[in-house]
């Protein structure tokens, strides 16, 4: 019989929170939902760029975080790969990411980081996203980009990047998970 692990449960309601999963599988991001696939994502060696963004519930995901990183998916070279993972939800996932690139930089939700060949290389810390607009989030991002990325973007068509939702609910107004 399997033991019951507390902390693989996820702290906020799923129900809740899939609009802002949503919001990034829309713009092309595949979700790393287990260590193998984080581990499969990250250990690339094939001089290719893999972008993932650490989610959060937090007012500053929402508010310029997530729309900031599609917006700069637009751009005329994005990251070969869009990956992402969920902090507070899918949490061994996450632990897995920050294991990868801890030696350079703190942990951090959200955040952003772009890996190449198995090793961070750009990671925009919350510290750096909270109280910029998203129009400034994607300017940076969109400089590391043009640094490192080859393949042309965008990630969506425009006409597709018009009608995105982005989920504006904050960590304050969303539901603990019972784990029921």
């Amino acid at each position: 019989m399997a033991s019951f692990n507390f902390y693989n449960q996820p702290m906020y309601d799923p129900v809740a929170v899939q609009p802002m999963r949503d919001e990034l599988t829309a713009a092309g991001f595949q979700e790393l939902l287990t260590l193998e696939a984080v581990d499969e994502a990250l250990q690339n060696d094939r001089d290719e760029t893999t972008l993932v963004f650490v989610n959060s519930v937090c007012g500053c995901a929402a508010g310029s975080a997530r729309p900031g990183v599609t917006l700069a998916l637009q751009n005329r070279l994005i990251p070969e790969h869009l990956t992402t993972v969920f902090a507070g939800q899918d949490r061994a996932a996450v632990d897995r990411v920050r294991q990868h690139y801890l030696a350079e930089f703190p942990p951090s939700s959200p955040a952003m980081a772009l890996f190449k060949n198995g090793r961070a290389i750009y990671l925009m810390h919350r510290r750096e996203i909270e109280g910029r607009s998203p129009e400034d989030i994607a300017s940076r991002l969109i400089k590391a980009f043009d640094q490192y990325c080859k393949r042309p973007g965008p990630s969506i068509s425009p006409e597709q990047f018009a009608q995105l939702q982005h989920a504006v609910a904050c960590g304050s107004t969303i539901p603990r998970f019972n784990g029921r």
